[in-house]
């Protein structure tokens, strides 16, 4: 038994005896009438050992879960492909999960289940990071102001690298965490748009490498393993969520180029998932858990970043993330420290809340799907009624308004904390400024937007 579970035990007998003292002095416990219409309350979630897990300590460690009648446990996992088939087999009731795990098990790319998400936890904080040899090589290629390089940083820079490596016989190979994680989107995106081929995959000819016609080859590495996979020369660079692009900066082995704000920026990046069954089998207590975690992530952004400290502190205990606090600290309280020194601010690195990032808007989910059609997970043309049918499908937007007004109705939230929920349509506004090519993305035309890109699969084309 870990320390974790030693601390749960002790809350919930306390919690339990409290209530039944309550109850037998004849006295209202709104927190025990709470609890005694969940389906379940004992929980175990899954996580892996990266900052934005952090709502879900937080929620652990302020008693928002208690709160709900919901005695959780938490518990890391080894990694993504591990972490889903917990949950789809039910060893894990929920957990941490990348944005595209969800669409992806799905619709049937890797493991087959339909897993959904009533809650984003975070928006942002990933960064690309390459070795310092790729990034010497890529400076002579970069505009400089005041001894430092301009960013945000175009792949364009690092084209001239990989040519180099080609004409060695060598290819050039870097990390993602996952083959429907964000940091693969983001990875092949910043890619794409500075004119290097990342690659297809094309799962109808038995190919989910992902390494079809690429010039640079994606492979997928766990995150708490990618600085020494680096520094070992195993891959030259890799994306990463955080601590791991800091870890490279402290250990002085890499740099951080590029940020996925500066990539494509307030765009869902991991979320909580449970299986549809369970959710079905679970309703209340799925409401309640989405209010816990609503709450928690409220806290993390609240009075401009003002507990970011406190949480970094928080998670830099080994059962969470395990990684020094001046680590963690670094991306989480609001700067982001590139090459050795060259610090720069970042409030919007990690979001935990503002700009209603909790709430799972339908256009992330859409956006998603656009990545895996482009670059061949999935396989063949689908309509625009198809994406829009399979978002909504998963990021339940439904399940999130029930704990959002549920928690107005308590006192615990205010309506101004979240979108207007009778005019909500759940599509972000057409933009493009947040891209780093410029193009613009609705998510109320997917193939639209598809057709706009001189790198990836549009239309009816299939991998050949």
């Amino acid at each position: 038994m870990t320390a974790q579970d030693v601390l749960s035990l002790t809350r919930r007998r306390l919690l339990r005896s409290t209530g039944a003292l309550l109850a037998g002095l004849g006295l209202a416990f709104a927190g025990q009438a709470a609890a005694a219409k969940l389906e379940k309350e004992e929980l175990k979630f899954g996580f892996i050992k990266l900052t934005d897990m952090v709502p879900l300590a937080i929620a652990y460690e302020k008693g928002f879960f208690e709160d709900e009648g919901l005695f959780v446990t938490l518990e890391a996992q080894a990694n993504w492909k591990v972490l889903l088939d917990r949950v789809i087999s039910g060893e894990l009731d929920g957990a941490h999960m990348l944005s595209g795990q969800p669409l992806g098990a799905t619709i049937g790319f890797g493991t087959k289940a339909d897993v959904i998400t009533a809650f984003t936890m975070d928006l942002n904080g990933n960064a690309i990071t390459m070795s310092n040899a790729v990034w010497a090589e890529m400076k002579k290629n970069l505009p400089m102001k005041d001894g430092k390089p301009v960013h945000p940083i175009s792949a364009a820079a690092l084209k001239p690298v990989v040519e180099s490596y080609k004409k060695q016989g060598k290819p050039f190979n870097v990390g993602v965490v996952f083959p429907v994680a964000t940091h693969n989107y983001e990875m092949r995106y910043w890619l794409a748009a500075g004119g290097l081929h990342p690659g297809y995959y094309a799962p109808a000819k038995g190919d989910v490498t992902g390494q079809l016609n690429a010039d640079v080859l994606i492979s997928v590495t766990p995150p708490p393993q990618m600085p020494a996979t680096m520094e070992a020369g195993t891959i030259y660079g890799y994306c990463v969520g955080e601590p791991w692009n800091q870890q490279a900066v402290f250990k002085g082995i890499g740099a951080p180029v590029i940020t996925d704000y500066d990539i494509r920026n307030n765009i869902s990046e991991k979320v909580f998932g449970v299986t549809q069954k369970w959710a079905d089998e679970n309703p209340n207590t799925h409401i309640a858990v989405v209010k816990a975690l609503i709450r928690a992530g409220h806290w993390l952004d609240a009075n401009n970043n003002a507990n970011r400290k406190e949480a970094a502190k928080i998670i830099s205990k080994p059962q969470y993330v395990g990684a020094d606090y001046e680590v963690i600290a670094n991306s989480m309280t609001g700067v982001f420290e590139y090459e050795k020194g060259d610090v720069r601010p970042a409030a919007d690195f990690n979001v935990f809340f503002r700009y209603h990032a909790t709430y799972p808007y339908t256009s992330d989910a859409v956006w998603y799907l656009t990545q895996m059609r482009r670059w061949g997970q999935i396989a063949e043309a689908k309509p625009d009624s198809w994406y829009i049918e399979t978002a909504k499908k998963v990021f339940r937007a439904d399940i999130y308004r029930k704990a959002a007004e549920a928690l107005i109705a308590e006192g615990k939230m205010k309506k101004a904390d979240f979108p207007d929920f009778a005019t909500e349509t759940g599509f972000r506004p057409a933009e493009h400024t947040t891209f780093i090519d410029g193009v613009e993305y609705d998510g109320r035309q997917p193939n639209a937007y598809l057709s706009k890109f001189a790198i990836g699969l549009k239309g009816s084309e299939t991998v050949k």
